[in-house]
C-alpha cells in the first residue's frame, strides 16, 4: 500500500510540475525576445529625414504657345513654404515674361485647401469669382492661382485682364 502511495505522489508532482516548467520555459524565450536599452538602433539619430521624391514633369498640361523653358522643381513652388514642388513654366511674349505652375495634389481637397495660403500670402489679394482664384501681388509682380480638382495652377507676372486668356487655357489642359 505504501508502494502504491509513493507511485501516486510521484505520478501526481510530474502531472503538476511539467504543465508549470513549460509555462516558465516560454515566459523565459518572450523575455529572451524583448529589447533592451543598450540595443543598437537600426537608423542613426543624426541622420536627416529623406527628401520627398521630386514630383513628375507635368510639363505636357503647360500651353505651348510662348513656352520658353519648364523646370521640375522639387519642393517650395515659386518660393512658398506652403507648396508642394510641381512644373513651373517660363514664357515670353513681347517683351513681357511670365511663368505658369501646375501640380496634380493627391485630392481635390489637399488642392483647395493651399488657397487660402495663397490668398494670405498675396498681398492685396482678392478673389475672382467667375474664375474661383485669388489674385494678388507677391513681391511686385501679380499672381493668378486656382484650383481645378485635384490641380493647383496660377500664372506669375501677368496682370488680371493678361492672365485670364492663358488661365483659361491653361485650365483646359488640366484633366
Amino acid at each position: 500500500m505504501i508502494a502504491s502511495l509513493e507511485w501516486f505522489r510521484m505520478r501526481y508532482c510530474i502531472a503538476m510540475t511539467t504543465p508549470s516548467l513549460a509555462v516558465a520555459a516560454v515566459a523565459v524565450l518572450l523575455a529572451a525576445c524583448g529589447s533592451s536599452a543598450d540595443a543598437p538602433r537600426t537608423v542613426p539619430p543624426d541622420q536627416k529625414a529623406a527628401l520627398p521624391p521630386k514630383p513628375p514633369d507635368e510639363s505636357r498640361y503647360l500651353p505651348r504657345t510662348n513656352q520658353v523653358a519648364t523646370e521640375v522643381i522639387a519642393d517650395h513652388l515659386l518660393g512658398k513654404s506652403f507648396m508642394p514642388g510641381g512644373t513651373l513654366g517660363h514664357y515670353k511674349n513681347g517683351s513681357r515674361a511670365y511663368e505658369m505652375f501646375v501640380r496634380k495634389l493627391a485630392s481635390p481637397l489637399d488642392a483647395a485647401v493651399l488657397l487660402p495660403e495663397w490668398q494670405k500670402t498675396l498681398k492685396d489679394s482678392k478673389l475672382v469669382p467667375a474664375f474661383g482664384a485669388y489674385l494678388g501681388d507677391d513681391g511686385g509682380r501679380p499672381v493668378f492661382v486656382f484650383t481645378k480638382g485635384a490641380w493647383i495652377a496660377g500664372i506669375a507676372g501677368l496682370n488680371e485682364k493678361e492672365a485670364d486668356l492663358p488661365a483659361r487655357s491653361l485650365a483646359t489642359l488640366l484633366n
